[in-house]
């Protein structure tokens, strides 16, 4: 079978912008976990498909007749939650349980709302009391989530920082923090929601992110009201997905999150699962028989073995990610664009040059990208990495050691940020950081080398998450990196 370039596309990177999502959907356990309720929060790095698992779930429970409510990024304004809050140093006032309060009652409200406007008749019966609720505290009041989060902090606020004696305040803090003004209200929303399930997606919160004090205490509160809907409701479901490095670095989510290990899900992919993503987004495009092999496909499009010391092209691309979706779309996207723009094409299957002629801009745009997923845990973290542009890719560990001694002692120049961060620090913690975000992989030895690929002597973070690194004495930089920062092959 013959392909054509022009027609050839393995889609795009983000969800939301995805026409062949649903059709090319690769299903896991992770799926099957959240989409029956046993998961409600869903942890992943960017670009592992959270949001992508997230409008198949919506479509799934659309088509059920189920009531979806999803809170759109741009409806995240940490910036104005800074510029609308007073700081905890102005009153003695704790954020995160506030904010755990009124996303409890904007959640509710919202659900209650959208009942309304999907033409459920509220007018009689127990429902009435929901239409009589909304009618006279809601019919003109803001509509916008973020709008009436604020209005609830602040009622609270005033409350905290204001002039009031103290049994007045505990009083009144008391009704607001148990949300005495919907209660009598959970029993008859549960009831409606066993007519028709109601589910809240809660997505990409991330966007926008700036690591200020409301900003850590939006989404800590957000973990702990939706884990209390989800306990207290039975037919209303509160799902929430966060990036890992965020709730990882938040120390009220990590000691919640003990509590309820059980129901969060980390959304991980293998490289079976990759090449059946990317295969069928090929057979999609070129309306492939279902039953031809994964493996097949890909060879429609990719030679199957490259000049390149005779590697398997998809071992060759899939080494270049970190096993993200978005990235092997974006590396195959990137090698088509490529022959597109040639004055004169070449053909399909792809070989070596062509992937190479893409690989520079690839590794580039990741290397960026990855900094700035981490930019506020360890900001300036390109200036680090770029210490190593022109070495060899492979070290040993008194090697990694003495490159990082010279950042930590200031003997090789890092930006002002990195600074701010990592001069204080041991070479130690400093590999362990490399690590986590996937600057480097480490030799497999001993039980581990069961979980490489032959031929792959390293493994990475997104292949063992947890490994103890000082038992490990040799290291390569992650191939994805590698191009741009003109690293060698080491003459041993």
């Amino acid at each position: 079978m013959e392909l054509s370039l022009e027609k050839l596309s393995f889609g795009v990177p983000a969800a939301e912008r995805d026409d062949d999502l649903i059709s090319c959907f690769v299903t896991s356990e992770t799926y099957n976990r959240v989409s029956q309720g046993k998961k409600t929060i869903l942890l992943g790095n960017r670009g592992t498909g959270k949001s992508a698992l997230f409008k198949k779930i919506a479509d799934d429970e659309k088509l059920k007749g189920n009531l979806i409510v999803q809170l759109a990024p741009e409806e995240y304004s940490y910036e104005l939650l800074s510029q609308s809050m007073k700081k905890e140093v102005e009153g003695s006032w704790a954020k995160h349980g506030a904010y755990a309060a009124a996303w409890k009652y904007l959640i509710l409200v919202v659900v209650m709302k959208n009942f309304i406007k999907s033409g459920k008749k509220f007018k009689h019966g127990p429902e009435a009391k929901i239409y009589q609720y909304l009618r006279d505290n809601h019919k003109d009041v803001d509509t916008n989530p973020l709008g009436m989060l604020i209005s609830y902090l602040k009622r609270m606020e005033g409350i905290k920082i204001g002039k009031y004696e103290a049994g007045i305040k505990a009083q009144e803090l008391k009704k607001l923090y148990s949300l005495e003004e919907i209660n009598h209200l959970t029993s008859v929303l549960d009831n409606v929601c066993a007519k028709n399930n109601a589910i809240v997606f809660v997505d990409e919160l991330d966007k926008g992110w700036d690591a200020s004090e409301d900003a850590i205490s939006y989404v800590a509160g957000l973990f702990q009201a939706a884990i209390s809907i989800n306990t207290q409701f039975k037919n209303l479901r509160v799902l929430l997905s966060l990036r890992k490095e965020l709730y990882d670095n938040i120390p009220a989510l990590y000691d919640d999150a003990q509590k309820v290990r059980d129901i969060i899900e980390t959304i991980e992919w293998d490289e079976p699962k990759l090449l059946e993503l990317i295969s069928k987004r090929i057979s999609n495009k070129f309306n492939i028989d279902k039953n031809v092999p994964f493996e097949e496909i890909w060879n429609l499009t990719f030679q199957d073995t490259l000049e390149y010391r005779q590697t398997k092209s998809f071992n060759y691309i899939v080494d270049r990610t970190l096993y993200r979706p978005r990235e092997i779309i974006q590396f195959c996207n990137d090698i088509a664009e490529g022959l597109r723009g040639q004055l004169f094409q070449g053909s399909l299957p792809f070989d070596y040059k062509q992937i190479a002629d893409a690989e520079y801009g690839y590794s580039e745009a990741r290397l960026k990208d990855i900094c700035s997923e981490y930019r506020f845990q360890y900001p300036g973290l390109q200036s680090i990495l770029e210490t190593f542009r022109g070495k060899s890719y492979t070290f040993t560990r008194d090697e990694l050691e003495e490159q990082l001694f010279k950042i930590v002692f200031e003997d090789i120049p890092v930006s002002k940020e990195a600074k701010t961060w990592c001069v204080d620090i041991e070479p130690d913690i400093l590999i362990e950081i490399l690590w986590i975000v996937g600057f480097i992989r480490a030799q497999a030895v001993g039980g581990l080398k069961a979980r490489r690929r032959s031929g792959s002597r390293y493994l990475g973070s997104h292949q063992i998450s947890s490994l103890n690194l000082k038992n490990i004495q040799r290291f390569h930089i992650h191939p994805m990196f590698r191009t741009y920062l003109g690293l060698k092959e080491s003459k041993g």
